[in-house]
């Protein structure tokens, strides 16, 4: 695994400095302590009210230094990647952020932890400083494990105790709440891979087909291993595990973390398995999904739960300070507003056959289909790799409305197939093609002559779309085989399309699409896969209209 850096012993004093460097000017300092004692505070904090305090070892970032800031943390202790600060540098925050209303330390449920934050506490108190404690042992993953770990769950103490510091609770109160809270928090998680620490190599225990169910937050293994599955279905072994692990009725406060490597759109989709899991109807308050207490890069994340009352809720609801603290929403329905109607003049032609257009037109669309590996191989070469299933998705989006469509209209059937293509193909490629489509239907319905209405709808996109034949698009086939088509014919149409789409293998600048980030030497003998696809459509129609193109007359060279 690859990592931004640059000296390993650095990485985490520059990370702290890049966080106050592009915090609010005035809301974070640290202290001249570094690197051995590294020590984020509130730049504003005036020591008149109780401190909060938490920290542990660097590596899951945004927590801890992340929340420091008014309405949370007072201070957060750092050690380096995945170990606990020391003692010194524990006992250094106190004696920092600590006035006479005292101070409570947030710990985790890790040895190193419990006895840095412990030790300091002793020597804290010695000073003649009011301290108190409060450790979180949240995780489920072992139900009958005596000292549980503490792992994202500790971000909801993080809070309620903020909240109650600023309130200007004393630290009794403020103490005796934590621990209340934290007593009633359960967390777990889940991940599909290891994670990885910079400078190091990385450890591959996981086959590819398989995950992790109940592991910390240091890369340490999870309880079980678990087959890879769909993500409802591990998300039901969460909730199911989770809900027995409750403690008691009533609405509770769910925290969907992000352990660091999982893409936003598969957070999302997780959050929606969460919400249609059996959890959903004990959530009020939903907090993330988001990156909040993570493993460095590890591709998991955790979910963590809180009974509420009306002090925790209020608590949690309330404003602060850090970026990094997801305010909640409460858990709700989806809202759903009926989409505009179409109007009259641009209604789709009723249904009607015709036996020959079908035929012509499921062979194309199944023919594409057919391609999809080979083009989304062949756009991995120079582009993001998924012209193939874009141009799929059309294909599978027209067959699929086979039925309905106008086939004994050419216009009809032009439009239909390009309001089609507008919803199911995306990407550009479904924009241009339906511009094209539906540029070609109103020309077919004024002129009634199609190699002219395709050209005009030739004319419509590449005028919106930029490219010209030499570009290296689908229009280097799309262009010559329309132009053939006017000329002499079908079987002409489809050779001329196959001889486009080879010739953008010599082509070595592209003036349009992804391919036009790429260097000529990535270029180079690639054929562009749109054309390669444009090409395809016309060899498939003049095969079937006359067998008289032999496939070594056009047959499209993609590699």
């Amino acid at each position: 695994m690859k990592h931004f850096f640059n000296r390993r012993e650095n990485i985490v004093t520059e990370s702290l400095d890049g966080l106050l460097l592009t915090s609010r000017p005035g809301m974070l300092a640290r202290l001249d302590s570094y690197p051995d004692i590294k020590v984020i505070l509130r730049a504003d904090w005036d020591k008149s009210k109780v401190a909060v305090i938490s920290g542990g070892g660097a590596g899951h970032e945004p927590s801890h230094a992340g929340f420091v800031g008014r309405g949370m943390l007072t201070a957060a202790v750092s050690g380096e990647i995945f170990a606990s600060p020391s003692v010194d540098a524990v006992l250094t925050a106190i004696r920092a952020v600590t006035g006479p209303r005292g101070c409570l330390l947030i710990v985790k449920n890790y040895t190193g932890d419990r006895l840095n934050f412990g030790l300091a506490a002793e020597r804290a108190r010695s000073e003649g400083f009011r301290v108190e404690m409060v450790i979180v042992a949240d995780d489920i993953a072992l139900p009958d494990l005596a000292q549980p770990r503490g792992v994202a769950g500790t971000l909801f103490i993080h809070k309620i105790a903020g909240f109650l510091a600023e309130r200007g609770d004393s630290l009794e109160d403020v103490a005796a709440s934590a621990a209340s809270a934290a007593s009633e928090i359960v967390s777990l998680g889940v991940s599909l891979s290891t994670c990885s620490i910079p400078g190091q190599e990385q450890e591959q225990r996981l086959g590819a087909d398989e995950g992790e169910l109940g592991l910390g937050i240091h890369g340490e293994p999870g309880v079980e291993r678990i087959a890879l599955q769909e993500s409802g279905k591990i998300v039901a072994i969460m909730a199911e595990r989770l809900a027995a692990a409750l403690r008691g009725t009533g609405d509770y406060a769910l925290l969907i973390n992000n352990l660091g490597a999982v893409p936003p759109l598969e957070m999302s989709l997780i959050a929606h398995d969460v919400l249609a899991s059996s959890l959903a109807d004990r959530v009020k308050l939903v907090i993330g999904p988001s990156p909040m207490m993570t493993a460095l890069n590890m591709n998991g994340f955790s979910l963590s739960l809180i009974r509420l009352d009306a002090e925790r809720e209020t608590a949690l609801a309330s404003p602060v300070d850090p970026h990094a603290w997801a305010p909640p929403v409460l858990r709700h329905g989806l809202d759903i507003l009926p989409a505009p109607k179409v109007p009259v003049g641009e209604a789709i032609a009723a249904a009607s056959r015709d036996p020959l257009a079908e035929k012509l037109v499921t062979a194309v669309c199944q023919h594409l289909i057919s391609l999809e590996t080979e083009l989304n191989r062949l756009d991995a070469r120079t582009g993001d790799g998924d012209t193939g299933s874009t141009v799929a998705a059309g294909a599978r989006g027209v067959l699929g409305k086979i039925k309905s469509l106008p086939l004994a209209d050419n216009a009809g059937t032009f439009a239909a197939i390009g309001g089609i293509l507008a919803t199911s193909m995306g990407g550009s490629s479904g924009v241009l093609l339906s511009i094209f489509f539906t540029a070609a239907a109103k020309a077919m319905s004024e002129k009634n002559n199609l190699p002219a209405a395709l050209l005009e709808g030739l004319d419509r996109m590449t005028f919106y779309g930029g490219a010209r034949p030499g570009d290296r698009t689908m229009v280097d086939a799309l262009d010559p085989a329309l132009r053939a088509l006017a000329a002499s014919g079908l079987s002409d149409a489809a050779r001329a399309a196959a001889a486009g789409a080879n010739a953008t293998m010599a082509m070595t600048k592209a003036n349009a699409g992804r391919a036009s980030y790429v260097g000529a030497g990535h270029l180079a003998g690639v054929a562009d896969p749109g054309a390669i696809a444009v090409a395809a459509a016309f060899e498939t129609v003049a095969k079937e209209v006359d067998g008289k193109v032999a496939r070594g007359e056009t047959s499209v060279v993609a590699d």
